[in-house]
């Protein structure tokens, strides 16, 4: 392989990052709802109230805190990034293999037919 057009390289990783942060985020959906009807949460949250509370608050809410909707927003922002930060390095990658293969030939293959 002399070259990896970086164009096509780019649109390739863009779109497996785009469903890598889509199962990111239903696989983290799925966990919260599983989690949520054990009661994880509200064992925790009344460990961490209990162990917060003073003498005249009540301590601090984790329930609220790890709501569903926030926990989504957090993965959805880092799906992003993930996302913005994959292609590039792809892109990248592809840039470098290509000033790399400029000097050294490229990546020979060799492909063996089954008989």
């Amino acid at each position: 392989m002399a070259k990896a057009d970086p164009w096509s390289v780019m649109k390739v990783s863009f779109l497996l990052s785009v469903a890598l942060g889509l199962c990111t985020v239903v696989a983290v959906a799925v966990l919260w709802m599983v989690m949520d009807a054990m009661g994880v949460f509200s064992t925790i949250g009344g460990t961490v109230s209990e162990a917060t509370s003073a003498e005249g608050s009540g301590g601090f809410d984790l329930e609220s805190f790890l709501s569903l909707p926030r926990v989504l927003l957090f993965t959805s922002v880092i799906a992003v990034i993930n996302m913005v930060l994959a292609t590039a390095l792809a892109t990248l990658g592809a840039f470098i293999y290509n000033l790399s293969a400029g000097f050294v030939g490229g990546v020979e293959l060799t492909l063996a037919e089954d008989e």
